[in-house]
């Protein structure tokens, strides 16, 4: 069996849409929720789902390699950010190298990198009077919205949308593609194995 640890640390609708899409898969579990912010509202998915959940604080996660530990010691195979706003440390990218993958909301190589996330990403885009927007999966490395892209798909962007209207538009493709592409990434690593 493949195991997934989600990452999320805001309100978890693509951690929740991941989940339910394996929720009846013999082959795949959602073994592991992983969270910086102990208010986020994926805690609580979580538990309605029954997934455990593990809190962190930034000294944990950036001074300790207790959480790679604990990822390895749950044997995970693939970990997925789903709206986790820290940068990975080097040592958890090294110990899970094309193993994590992260949905960036916004058609890379624009509108990436520090700072850039969630709505700010979507005022971006509405002020620069872009005609089209969508989601970019990518693998992970040491830097924001820098890993080898994976998948892509677009909305069109209107010159009547606001920020809300085009973060309506993403969120719609997130739900539809991410839990799809991360069953394909965990297909293409049971083939390379």
């Amino acid at each position: 069996m493949k195991r997934i640890a989600l990452f999320a640390s805001g309100s978890g609708s693509n951690a929740e849409k991941i989940a339910e899409y394996f929720a009846n898969n013999a082959e795949v579990a959602v073994s592991l929720v992983v969270s910086n912010n102990p208010k986020a509202g994926v805690i609580e998915r979580s538990r309605r789902l029954h997934i455990p959940v593990v809190l962190f604080d930034r000294t944990t996660f950036y001074d300790t390699d207790k959480i790679t530990q604990l990822l390895i010691n749950q044997n995970i195979d693939l970990i997925v950010l789903a709206g986790f706003m820290w940068l990975m440390p080097p040592g958890l990218v090294r110990a899970f190298p094309d193993k994590i993958v992260n949905i960036h909301p916004a058609l890379l190589p624009k509108f990436g990198g520090k700072g850039m996330y969630g709505h700010f990403v979507h005022e971006a885009v509405a002020a620069a009077g872009e005609t089209e927007s969508g989601i970019t999966i990518h693998y992970v490395n040491e830097r924001y919205d820098e890993g080898q892209i994976i998948f892509q798909a677009s909305c069109p962007v209107v010159p009547t949308d606001t920020p809300d209207d085009i973060a309506r538009k993403v969120q719609a493709l997130e739900h539809t593609h991410y839990p799809a592409v991360v069953a394909d990434v965990l297909t293409s690593m049971t083939t390379q194995s």
